[in-house]
């Protein structure tokens, strides 16, 4: 079987999906799992740009530099690339919904959805907020992250 591949998709890609990259290349590294991840938005905003300032500092609050990703956007290719695509709230599932081609094979769904109580839940965007809604938007991520490790190495 080769190596799961996940894709974390918010609006921008500047906030959420990067911290959710982030988190899962950590938990994924200390675990020892060997498995491709990568962010993107449902959006065109900010193709090409850093994340946002304040995700930045809050993942080197936790040792992980994220500066040099950079946002893209979610394309139908992507449903072949990746073995499961997790949208971080209800309206970017739509959107991937709408982009996905018909038949793909990669799991969608929300990233809470693997987090059990959490079903169904969006991911905290911390975007019009201060420093204090990115740590909670990271405590969601690693959550969700360290849930996902679990299920992929059993």
């Amino acid at each position: 079987m080769s190596a799961p591949a996940l894709l974390f998709v918010c609006l921008g890609n500047i906030c959420r999906s990067p911290l959710a990259e982030a988190a899962f290349r950590a938990e994924a590294a200390a675990a020892g799992l060997e498995a491709l991840a990568d962010s993107a938005g449902t959006a065109g905003y900010h193709i090409g740009e850093p994340p946002d300032p304040r995700a930045i500092r809050t993942a080197a609050r936790f040792g992980i530099d994220i500066s040099g990703y950079r946002g893209r956007q979610a394309a139908a290719a992507d449903f072949t690339r990746f073995t499961h695509i997790f949208a971080l709230d209800h309206a970017n599932l739509a959107g991937l919904q709408r982009i996905a081609p018909p038949g793909h094979a990669a799991h969608l769904g929300l990233l809470l959805d693997c987090v059990a109580g959490m079903e169904g839940r969006a991911v905290a965007d911390p975007y019009y907020g201060d420093e204090a809604g990115f740590l909670e938007t990271w405590a969601e991520v690693s959550l969700a992250a360290k849930t996902l490790v679990s299920q992929l190495k059993a």
